[in-house]
């Protein structure tokens, strides 16, 4: 017997298996399928999703540059300037460069010495404008730089990296306070204000007539929007401007105003609240339109106004913002005649009635005060009218009721026009 296997046996043993009946079909259709994924995901990225991705691709590497209109100026009738804009220089940064830059600490410390702000105000501003979808392009950070600012950013320039001075369009009113109540102000909007005028262009920063001609004729004091397209690199670094386009300023407006006649109106008022107005008597034109007390409306154009000179003229006791030329005035007491018509001409009451006053009513969950906070015992109609008594004539009011009441108001002429 053979201890030695043959070779033929030894052959057939070692004979190759792998890849034959179903492992090469599976790994066959494996790869396929494999590749027919790759082809659909590249389909999809290149083809359905490739305008969203070339957006933001273009995002990324283009930057715009917003520049502010210059708003419309405002004449009287003869031409004289009553609001225009003045230029002050503002020194601005890039948030894409300084919030990714091993230097800025060293860059913010510089600007906040040199402009006196605090660093962490600095970064604020920073942060406010890049989570701002509107907002693109430079930040300011401070208007209205002094000489000595200019001098100090120029100096350190090298320093200063992508910090950049430009000048600004502020409002500026020559005049000051004689026109306050009638040209109005304008102002930085508010987050509220923004939120509701962002779907017709207005922008982080952007400013907006707050009161009088400035608010009422926005629209056409306000101009476009201009601007230019930068080309960035991977981190925010300007390389080359793209484009330009113009900013196209407000349309300027002349006024009825008479700017010699407003000035010696306001003279002739003087210290004393109220108002005066010259009006054409052909054809209504306003020729001058003074109330007392007044404001300087250029505060508001300033970068910081002071808390004192604010506080006077938001919280002052004569309240300097009440225009009394146009502000109506209520009837108040002057009211109860119409009241004492409506009650004794109703027949709910007789000339001989009398009626317990009292120190407050209830209507309807309010409580409504006699102004002695007392009352003044039992009146009739002429004594009631002679204390001026409140309570009296609310429980009149109340018995006769609303639509009585409006038939007299109106018979008194209320809610007409005056004719002159």
């Amino acid at each position: 017997m053979s201890l030695l296997q043959s070779p033929l046996a030894s052959n057939n043993k070692q004979s190759r298996t792998v890849g034959r009946g179903i492992q090469s079909i599976f790994l066959i259709v494996f790869t396929l399928l494999l590749t027919k994924g790759i082809l659909a995901r590249l389909v999809y990225l290149q083809i359905v999703q490739g305008s969203s991705f070339r957006e933001r691709a273009e995002s990324n590497r283009i930057r715009l540059l917003h520049k502010q209109p210059e708003r419309g100026n405002i004449f009287d009738r003869n031409g004289k300037l009553l609001a225009t804009t003045r230029y002050p220089h503002s020194v601005y940064l890039w948030p894409m460069v300084h919030k990714k830059n091993d230097s800025w600490s060293k860059i913010g410390a510089r600007l906040s010495e040199i402009l006196n702000i605090p660093l962490n105000e600095i970064e604020k501003k920073l942060e406010e404008a890049e989570k701002d979808p509107d907002y693109s392009g430079l930040v300011r950070i401070k208007r209205d730089l002094s000489l000595d600012e200019i001098t100090a950013l120029k100096e350190y320039e090298s320093e200063l990296n992508k910090v950049e001075i430009h000048t600004d369009a502020v409002r500026y009113y020559p005049h000051g306070k004689e026109f306050a109540h009638v040209l109005g102000y304008t102002r930085e909007l508010t987050r509220e204000q923004l939120e509701k005028k962002r779907d017709k262009g207005y922008r982080l920063r952007d400013v907006i007539g707050q009161m009088g001609v400035e608010k009422a004729y926005e629209d056409l004091l306000r101009g476009e929007w201009g601007g230019q397209q930068l080309e960035v690199d991977g981190s925010g670094r300007p390389l080359r401007i793209l484009g330009q386009k113009q900013a196209k300023a407000g349309e300027d407006l002349r006024l009825t105003l008479d700017a010699d006649l407003q000035i010696a109106a306001e003279k002739a008022l003087g210290d004393r609240n109220g108002t005066i107005i010259a009006m054409n008597p052909h054809n209504g034109a306003i020729l001058a339109m003074v109330s007392h007390p007044t404001f300087d409306p250029n505060i508001f154009s300033k970068p910081k106004a002071s808390q004192k000179e604010l506080q006077q003229i938001l919280l002052g006791a004569n309240h300097p913002l009440l225009n009394r030329a146009l502000r109506a005035y209520p009837p108040a007491s002057t009211f109860k005649i119409v009241t004492t018509t409506a009650g004794l001409e109703s027949g709910e009451f007789s000339p001989g009635t009398v009626l317990p006053t009292y120190a407050s009513l209830n209507f309807g969950g309010t409580r409504f005060n006699e102004w002695n906070h007392a009352g003044f015992g039992t009146v009739g109609f002429a004594g009631a009218i002679a204390m001026s008594s409140d309570t009296f004539f609310y429980q009149v009011g109340a018995r006769v009721g609303g639509p009585t009441l409006i038939e007299w108001t109106r018979k008194y002429g209320f809610g007409k026009k005056n004719r002159v």
